[in-house]
């Protein structure tokens, strides 16, 4: 990772700037203002954003569709990074983690088609599955990185033993998990990702609602004359 440069590289391979754009938030079911949410990403790209984060899970695979939309054919600087193993059974079921190796492979095959390419640069496993042994999870998909459909394997919302268990079973480029000035929880797998050169990709890194109570934000706010919310 290179601070001064303000990028760093996924895998020790892609090099991104470091302040990426997390696409869950874009509206995308039926009558949302869709041209509005293609400007968004298209006004993000061009202000120099590198890294895009997408996930099955946000519209069941809508959300993959609407980037393929505002950015195919892909610029070469532009790493689309999305997810899998999360499934809903039916519209308006509440999601459910699944990491048979059957399921992944069949949620790549999708994803690759709603993006529009023939290879997932950064594929990560939404959530892991207690009930698949992580050997057969993550088997898969080394099999599909062999297979030239996927270049690099990330995880998300992982504690320190699984990414240690996990990085005996394959290479991991990424660790998503949820951190931001006031949730601290993860602490230590950042540290720990800091020392293996693993990319930490912190989801809801601003909490505008969290910042707001305490009063050493409250006083930074105040002596910026901005609002508390943007001060993490």
């Amino acid at each position: 990772m290179t601070a001064a440069s303000g990028t760093f590289r996924i895998g020790g391979e892609i090099g991104v700037r470091r302040l990426g754009f997390g696409a869950m938030r874009l509206p995308t079911e039926d009558g949302a203002p869709r041209e509005a949410s293609i400007a968004v990403i298209r006004r993000a790209v061009e202000l120099g954003v590198t890294l895009i984060d997408t996930a099955f899970m946000y519209g069941w695979g809508a959300n993959e569709e609407l980037l393929a939309e505002a950015l195919y054919p892909y610029p070469d600087d532009v790493l689309i990074a999305t997810k899998v193993a999360v499934e809903q059974s039916a519209p308006g079921e509440e999601a459910q983690i699944n990491g048979r190796p059957e399921f992944l492979r069949g949620q790549v095959e999708q994803a690759l088609r709603r993006l529009r390419t023939e290879r997932i640069e950064l594929l990560q496993m939404h959530r892991l599955d207690p009930k698949v042994p992580l050997a057969d999870q993550l088997g898969v998909l080394r099999e599909l990185q062999n297979d030239g459909k996927t270049g690099h394997i990330g995880l998300s919302e992982v504690t320190v033993d699984e990414l240690a268990e996990a990085r005996r079973i394959v290479d991991v480029a990424s660790v998503q998990n949820r951190y931001n000035l006031l949730d601290r929880e993860h602490e230590s797998v950042l540290d720990a990702c800091s020392d293996a050169g693993i990319a930490f990709l912190p989801w809801r890194p601003v909490h505008p609602a969290a910042s707001t109570e305490t009063a050493e934000i409250a006083a930074v706010a105040a002596e910026l004359d901005a609002t508390a919310a943007p001060v993490p």
